[in-house]
């Protein structure tokens, strides 16, 4: 038995979908990608780029720039969308594949020969790690693709995962921009990461990067992360470093950031203030296990609920970030349903309160799901219909639960992604 979407079930849900449309929307590349054009250089301009909001942010440049261009840029599969100059490549993300391989090695020969006239405009999203997956001299493509896999279940920060990312790569940690030189390189980024640091963004392909292999080595061992012969040989002796501050080929390099998980909190929070009610934005980088922080986030909702503390009734309390799941069991993981699962356990059916988390690229986890709703009725919902929360919670499988309740987002490929997004609406 399934249930009719919960976002058209009941004024709290439409509420809350409509804050998370205003999330999405303020991130999108026909928004933000046109105020931060460029003047034309007086050499050539190349395009190139990587990311979920890549091809959506190439198309945007098309429409708004007067001159010539080229480029390539490579995007998450089913993310594509048609230009006319720029060329647009799909390859695999969360694991990389040969298709991400092949882009990244044509992208390197696009920008080498250029001259100090010229200007290489990079495109960074979201997903951009995965995507520029060309290896590291000596590392091969399933070397890479064991230590992803790996390293996605074992509960480790994007921070961490994407400093080993940047020394397993021929590209990544300001490869990309040193390639570019003496060109100049203006990066747009679109920010997923908490903390919205550019070296985490993609991995950085055109920013310095101050980590080294020693860092990337320790982590994989704090995670128990078994490693190929030749990945390890690679990182202890240093043949893996990225490029770092101070490097001549970056001089010339610029980065803005052009939309982040703050100004999509902000927009969310708009959308409840004009409906009359209090928005408070609790963080834009929250991290840790998401069935803590759906744990510590139904504490804060009770004691709002109870004693009007910290923040009055009725209220939304909006947070951002990426959150880990430390898969062990046979679920599809996805960071923003176990979340919401662990916080529906802990509230038990607390009246009042609705909750909606959803990654703001419509993919949450490995399926093609954004996220779900939770609804005061949600459990016992669900023990009518003979599913047991907790054990889909300890299967990491709360896409399973959300969806046989009727209770997911879906939204399809958003062509952007500005991470996480938590909205709890506690009523008056």
């Amino acid at each position: 038995m399934s249930l009719a979407p919960a976002a058209e079930r009941s004024p709290q849900a439409q509420l809350l979908k409509r804050m998370f449309d205003a999330a999405v929307a303020s991130a999108l590349a026909s928004r933000c990608v046109p105020p931060q054009l460029p003047l034309a250089p007086r050499g050539r301009l190349i395009v190139i780029g990587a990311g979920k909001a890549a091809a959506a942010m190439a198309r945007a440049v098309e429409d708004h720039w007067p001159g010539e261009l080229g480029g390539l840029v490579v995007t998450r599969y089913g993310h594509g969308v048609p230009c006319r100059s720029i060329e647009v490549v799909e390859a695999a993300h969360p694991v990389p594949d040969a298709a991400g391989v092949r882009a990244s090695e044509r992208m390197l020969e696009r920008v080498r020969g250029l001259g100090e006239d010229d200007l290489v405009l990079c495109l960074i999203s979201g997903g951009g790690s995965s995507l520029l997956s060309l290896p590291a001299p000596g590392i091969t493509l399933e070397h890479k693709q064991s230590i992803n896999r790996a390293l996605l279940g074992s509960g480790a920060t994007i921070s961490e995962i994407n400093c080993v990312r940047r020394h397993l790569s021929a590209i990544k940690g300001g490869r990309l921009a040193a390639a570019c030189y003496p060109a100049r390189v203006l990066s747009l980024l679109i920010s997923d990461v908490p903390g919205d640091r550019p070296i985490d963004i993609a991995s950085g392909p055109t920013v310095a990067d101050p980590t080294t292999c020693a860092d990337a080595l320790e982590i994989l061992r704090r995670y128990e992360i078994e490693l190929p012969r030749e990945v390890a040989a690679s990182l202890e002796e240093g043949r893996g470093e990225s490029i770092k501050p101070g490097d001549a080929r970056l001089a010339r390099n610029q980065t803005r950031l052009i939309a982040t998980p703050q100004l999509a909190l902000q927009a969310a929070a708009k959308v409840a203030r004009d409906a009359g009610i209090a928005a408070h934005i609790l963080g834009d980088d929250i991290e840790g296990e998401s069935r803590d922080v759906g744990t510590v986030l139904a504490g804060i909702a009770r004691q709002v609920a109870r004693y009007g503390q910290p923040f009055e009734r009725p209220c939304v309390l909006l947070s951002g970030g990426e959150t880990t799941v430390t898969v062990r069991g046979k679920g599809n993981g996805g960071r923003n349903v176990e979340c919401l699962l662990s916080m529906a356990l802990a509230l038990d059916g607390h009246p009042g309160v609705h909750a909606l988390m959803g990654d703001t690229d419509g993919v949450d986890g490995a399926r093609e799901i954004a996220g779900a709703y939770l609804a005061p009725d949600t459990l016992a919902r669900a023990r009518r219909l003979g599913f047991n929360a907790r054990e889909h919670l300890e299967q990491n499988d709360g896409h399973g639960f959300f969806e046989a309740l009727g209770d997911s987002i879906v939204t399809g490929p958003t062509l952007t992604n500005v991470n996480d997004f938590r909205a709890v609406l506690i009523e008056a």
